[in-house]
């Protein structure tokens, strides 16, 4: 691995990182393997262990753990290793609510203005195809964009602070629970699509609603995958 200022390109290395600032890129390839279920609930995770797998200094994964311990990817207490954190159900509907209260600001203040920013339409239209191409990953990863979308639409950057406090958690939800494949393909999109007409037509308490049927589903298909789980 060579770097050049902020620009890093890998060489050899076990997983490859993409060129970019090289602390971006290790926290972007760490976060989508725990995302994704890669780097399983409770595995410990330490910074000569990220350091070996990608072939980074022990500065550059220090700085990428406490990046994924600031946005609840992982969890670390004083002057112990740092674990991807197991929820509990508590902590399920707990985070869902908190996601209806943060979100259901934005849907609405997007109904009132009928605004439909590119960035939500993109993020849609991204879901519509991986759901076609049956890419559970990118249905994953489109996902997210679209509640960011949302947020970021709202224009609000205080809220859009509060939400990244507890984007982790959300990611973590989709990924390790896998919810998307409880349910039919074309549903997320669908509930999807529902939250986007009412916005379309400036009915804010169809759009909440549409939310809260969307977040209340999706907590569902999470907290019986939860319970299985724990069972197992």
């Amino acid at each position: 691995m060579h770097e050049e200022g902020c620009i890093a390109v890998v060489t050899t290395s076990q997983f490859r990182l993409a060129p970019s600032s090289l602390i971006d890129a290790l926290y972007e390839a760490v976060r989508t393997r725990i995302i994704n279920g890669d780097i399983a609930p409770g595995e410990r995770l330490t910074e000569q262990r990220i350091a070996d797998e990608y072939d980074v200094a022990r500065p550059t994964a220090k700085a990428c753990l406490e990046r994924l311990t600031a946005l609840g990817l992982l969890r670390r207490s004083v002057h112990k290793t740092a674990v991807v954190p197991e929820l509990t159900a508590e902590d399920i509907r707990d985070l869902f609510t908190t996601r209806e209260l943060l979100e259901g600001s934005a849907v609405a203040r997007l109904a009132r203005s009928k605004e439909m920013p590119a960035e939500v339409s993109q993020a849609q239209t991204a879901v519509v195809a991986a759901v076609a191409a049956a890419d559970f990953a990118a249905q994953v990863q489109a996902d997210i964009q679209f509640h960011w979308a949302l947020i970021n639409g709202s224009r609000s950057p205080r809220l859009a602070r509060v939400y990244e406090l507890v984007s982790g958690e959300i990611h973590l939800t989709m990924g390790q629970f896998q919810a998307h494949r409880a349910t039919q393909p074309t549903t997320v999109a669908a509930e999807h699509a529902t939250i986007l007409d009412a916005i379309a037509k400036g009915k804010a308490s169809a759009a909440t609603r549409a939310l809260e049927i969307h977040l209340r589903a999706a907590r569902d298909r999470v907290l019986a995958r939860q319970a299985r789980a724990t069972t197992a």
